[in-house]
Parts: C-alpha cells; sequence; structure tokens
C-alpha cells in the first residue's frame, strides 16, 4: 500500500464525530491566527504611534528652541533701541546743560565786564601788556590814577 491509497481509504472513512472534530479544529485554527493578526496589527500600531510620538517632542523642541531664538532677537533689538532713545536723551541734556551753562557765563562775564569798568572809572584805569619767550614772563603793568 503506498500514501495515497491510505490517504484516500481515511478520508472515505470520516465519521460524524470526525467531521465535528475537524469543524473544532478549525476554528481553534481560525481563533489563533486572528490572535497572531491582531497582535501583529497592535505591534504595528504601537510601533507607529511611537513614531509619531517621536516626531512630536522633535518637533516640539524645535519650536520651543525657535521661540526662544526669537524672544532672544526680540530682547536684544528692544535694548538696542533703548539704548540708542537713553544715547539721544543724554546727549539733549548734555547740550542744554552746556548752553545754560555758556549763557550764564557770557552774563558772569558781561557783569564782571561792568564791574569792572565802573571800578576802573571810579579809581583809575589799568593797562597791561605781557608776552611769554622762551621760558620767561615778560609784563608790564600800567597803573594810571586820576
Amino acid at each position: 500500500m503506498d500514501i495515497q491509497t491510505v490517504n484516500t481509504a481515511l478520508l472515505k472513512e470520516t465519521s460524524p464525530v470526525d467531521n465535528e472534530q475537524n469543524v473544532k479544529l478549525e476554528k481553534t485554527a481560525i481563533k489563533i491566527q486572528s490572535w497572531w493578526r491582531g497582535n501583529m496589527v497592535r505591534r504595528m500600531l504601537m510601533h507607529a504611534a511611537l513614531g509619531a510620538w517621536a516626531i512630536q517632542c522633535w518637533w516640539r523642541s524645535l519650536q520651543t528652541k525657535m521661540v526662544e531664538q526669537r524672544r532672544c532677537l526680540a530682547l536684544r533689538l528692544y535694548t538696542c533701541q533703548e539704548w540708542a532713545v537713553v544715547k539721544v536723551q543724554a546727549n539733549v541734556r548734555m547740550w542744554r546743560a552746556r548752553r545754560r551753562f555758556l549763557q550764564t557765563r557770557r552774563a558772569v562775564c558781561t557783569i564782571q565786564a561792568h564791574w569792572r569798568g565802573r571800578k576802573n572809572q571810579t579809581r583809575g584805569t589799568l593797562r597791561g601788556h605781557y608776552e611769554v619767550k622762551a621760558s620767561q614772563l615778560e609784563l608790564d603793568i600800567e597803573i594810571v590814577m586820576t
């Protein structure tokens, strides 16, 4: 007897109990296959979710860095503008103070000149002449009393 004959003989001799067993085995095989496919799908979904999560983390960190760079740039620009404003204000204040000083000095010189002129008119005139030669000072003063 060869194998093919034995297989055909076994197939012909199937009983209703064997059919029930075959159906049960087939259902069990289907359950095992569906369980395995479910595990494979869940594994693929888990890998996809982890990949998406990694990409999202990277993107969030990149956005945070970009926001920080923009904030630093805006801060630098603001401080630069503020510094320029402070410089302009300081220069204007210095100019106004110098102008007031020069105006006051002119007024003082005018008052002193009038005062000295009045003193000279009452006491006499003071004439002088000086020259600086080498390291010597030559000074001639003439006082005329009237």
